[in-house]
């Protein structure tokens, strides 16, 4: 086969890219894997960045991919993962490439998995067509521009209360809707305490023009106007290629690693949303590079213990008597 490529990224976005950069200028032989799937996708809008504040995630990647140009050592691959393993060198990965019908096996001495989440959107009919234009699941990334305006917070438990009291630094205005699930009465108390609307009743609709939400229509027939929607909603793994390699996820569905990314399997690293920590391109850029600091590290290791036994002297052997 092939020689091994120093280091597989799995995953095109900020973290994979960030990881991409720092291992390039580590002259290391770097292969990206980009299924061409973002969890940002739909916003038009990334916030929190300095210098992008503001850009386009499309644009963005554009940018860090022109930027890897100028690393000859680091190259793409556009297609899907699917499978990986283990090997005494490091690992190997199936990837059917985009266009093929048949898979590509790939082999590489360290492996990065930066293959993000994918958020499992509410069945609200109209959500998709509005969502990351005026439907959001971070405060963070969207409350600034829909300050003090009406907004709903669609839900359930606790998770749909804990995102409606966040919102409350960005709004007054704000209405919980639970889609037919009844909330506890500790929970309810929380809300009418900061003088947050309840709606309990089924969710039939969205009211909209275009891209913009208008409002939410009830199964009953009633109707709350509202200028955007903010989701409390459950994301999974994009990729399961961590389970497959035996790696333990967190209550919270993200990957087990240290603070380096690197999991319990030896020469396997995570970086990005994947993992643990806040969720946020800033953050899974820093995560990205932390992780390859520590590949590169990983790698230099071995390269200079290689290098020793090959240059040490051969002891003389015994003369027969």
């Amino acid at each position: 086969m092939a020689e091994p490529w120093d280091v597989i990224i799995v995953g095109g976005g900020a973290a994979g890219l960030a990881a991409a950069l720092l291992l390039g200028r580590a002259r290391r032989r770097v292969l990206v894997c980009d299924s061409g799937e973002y969890r940002n996708a739909p916003s038009p809008a990334m916030h929190g960045f300095p210098t992008r504040d503001g850009t386009s995630p499309a644009e963005f990647r554009e940018i860090a991919r022109a930027e890897l140009s100028a690393y000859p050592t680091v190259q793409f691959l556009a297609g899907r993962a699917r499978e990986a393993g283990r090997t005494e060198q490091g690992f190997t990965l199936s990837l059917l490439p985009e266009g093929k019908q048949q898979p590509r096996d790939l082999q590489a001495r360290k492996l990065l998995l930066a293959t993000g989440l994918e958020d499992e959107l509410p069945d609200l009919p109209g959500l998709r067509e509005i969502y990351g234009h005026s439907a959001w699941h971070c405060p963070y990334c969207d409350g600034f521009e829909n300050a003090g305006r009406p907004l709903a917070v669609h839900g359930a438990g606790m998770e749909v209360v804990r995102l409606a009291k966040e919102l409350t630094g960005w709004s007054r205005q704000l209405t919980v809707c639970t889609g037919g699930a009844r909330l506890t009465g500790r929970e309810r108390g929380q809300l009418v305490a900061l003088d947050i609307g309840l709606r309990e009743e089924p969710v039939s609709g969205l009211a909209r023009e275009g891209t913009q939400m208008r409002g939410l229509n009830f199964a009953d027939g009633g109707f709350l106007p509202t200028d955007g929607l903010f989701l409390a909603m459950p994301r999974r793994q994009r990729s399961d290629l961590a389970q497959q390699l035996g790696c333990g996820l967190t209550r919270h569905g993200g990957i087990r690693a240290d603070h380096h990314g690197a999991t319990s399997i030896p020469g396997l690293y995570v970086a990005g949303d994947n993992g643990a920590g806040l969720q946020m391109v800033l953050i899974a850029s820093a995560q990205g590079s932390q992780a390859a600091f520590a590949i590169n590290n990983e790698l230099l290791r071995e390269d200079l213990a290689t290098a020793r036994r090959q240059r040490a002297p051969r002891q003389p052997g015994l003369r027969k008597a």
